[in-house]
């Protein structure tokens, strides 16, 4: 029997060596924080479940706080993935196959991706403002009363417009991706059979779409669930409570409160809800996308 060489895990090492530095260790600090309480003077006491207890307890008020947020969170992914996935489908196909035009509206597509996201917060603070942002003047003049600061519907619509506005190029790039991976015969073979244009996306290009567009509901699913900087530049958590998202209450108790056993206990179950979420995405989706090839393999 012919030895096997293992020598090529040497090249494999600086990277376990690096990951296991740069997330297991810190992984394993908050672990340890989650089952102790803290009293000041780097001095802690065994807690053992306590917080994870409490955490999960509606009636406690860390629960009501994590399971407020929670469906506050819940409900700002369910509204981005519903606005940005068809609209970057939409976008997608509405952009150009040839020509220098690709080359423009790529970058121009792109511009929005690369700005930093406290950038982004602040210039959607300034936007929105209704004295001197041209948003909020704008919305103004049309007769409402708008104020972002004061009013937590105005709140919402302003972070979900500004996540809109800055994460929609990724699904129209990641789409427009699946659409240049079509070959012309498809469609030759659509024109030929006399398919409608809505015939053609539903067979055509959202079947070939798929795989991207896992990719895109995975990503901004993460991406929105885990959103911290944008709203805490532009409401800070408010009016009150109503934008304040998981992130920034682990912050509000991390740093806010110091409260190191809670914040750690809430960071680990917000990793836990996270891993699922995106397992059950990914595990749905690849069965959909299994069943149509399979389908499409029979006909």
């Amino acid at each position: 029997m012919k030895p096997v060489n293992q020598k090529a895990w040497l090249l494999v090492l600086p990277v376990l060596l690096i990951v296991a530095f740069s997330a297991v260790i810190p992984l394993m600090t908050v672990v340890n924080y989650s089952v102790q309480d803290s009293f000041g003077n780097n001095q802690f006491f065994w807690n053992g479940l306590g917080w994870f207890s409490e955490l999960l307890d509606p009636k406690s008020d860390l629960g009501s706080r994590f399971y407020d947020s929670l469906w506050r969170n819940l409900a700002f992914s369910g509204i981005i993935l519903a606005i940005e996935i068809p609209l970057g489908i939409v976008v997608a196909l509405s952009m150009p196959r040839q020509g220098w035009t690709v080359s423009a509206t790529l970058v121009l597509m792109a511009l929005p991706l690369l700005i930093p996201w406290n950038v982004v917060g602040t210039i959607w603070q300034i936007f929105a403002r209704g004295d001197i942002g041209l948003f909020g003047a704008a919305v103004n003049a049309l007769g409402i009363d708008f104020n972002y600061v004061a009013n937590p519907l105005a709140a919402w619509f302003t972070i979900i417009v500004m996540d809109v506005w800055h994460w929609t190029s990724l699904v129209a790039l990641l789409c427009y991706a699946g659409l240049k991976s079509i070959p012309d015969a498809y469609y030759q073979a659509a024109r030929i059979d006399g398919a409608s244009r809505w015939a053609v996306f539903r067979t055509i290009q959202l079947p070939k779409m798929s795989r991207v567009l896992l990719i895109a509901v995975l990503l901004r699913f993460m991406d929105s669930f885990m959103i911290y900087t944008e709203p805490f530049v532009v409401t800070g958590g408010g009016p009150g409570n109503s934008t304040t998202f998981l992130s920034i209450e682990l912050v509000k108790l991390a740093l806010g409160q110091f409260d190191l056993g809670k914040a750690a206990a809430l960071s680990i179950v917000y990793n836990l809800i996270i891993l699922s979420v995106c397992w059950v995405f990914y595990t749905v989706m690849t069965a959909a996308d299994a069943r149509a090839d399979a389908d499409a393999g029979r006909v």
